[in-house]
């Protein structure tokens, strides 16, 4: 987990184009001094937003992963008949005695 004080945030509320240019290149991106200066906008309100967050009291809050409670969608596993082996492979491009046959990829 990673944590962070509030006075990291708020030293590190605003952003100027030469963090973004740094930034993109670590990123490997490509950004036009237009879009420097956007993004140097949004990651400082990000950043703001973050602080804000920080002056709240979380002391005996439960860390969530999703906002939502999750169930599992999946139906039971249940044993079933397999597909006859002619139906598997009626639309395999390749086979051979009975079953896929695949480009060797280990050279021996």
């Amino acid at each position: 987990m990673i944590s962070i004080n509030s006075n990291e945030v708020s030293t590190m509320s605003s952003l100027d184009e030469e963090t973004v240019s740094h930034l993109a290149d670590l990123a490997r991106i490509t950004l036009s001094d237009k879009e420097k200066k956007e993004f140097a906008k949004q990651l400082s309100s990000m950043l703001e937003f973050f602080s804000q967050i920080s002056e709240l009291d979380t002391e005996n809050v439960k860390p969530t992963y999703h906002v939502l409670e999750l169930t599992n969608v999946f139906r039971e596993d249940e044993p079933g008949e397999s597909l006859p082996q002619d139906v598997a492979l009626q639309n395999a491009p390749q086979k051979e005695k009975g079953f896929f046959k695949a480009p060797r990829i280990i050279e021996e």
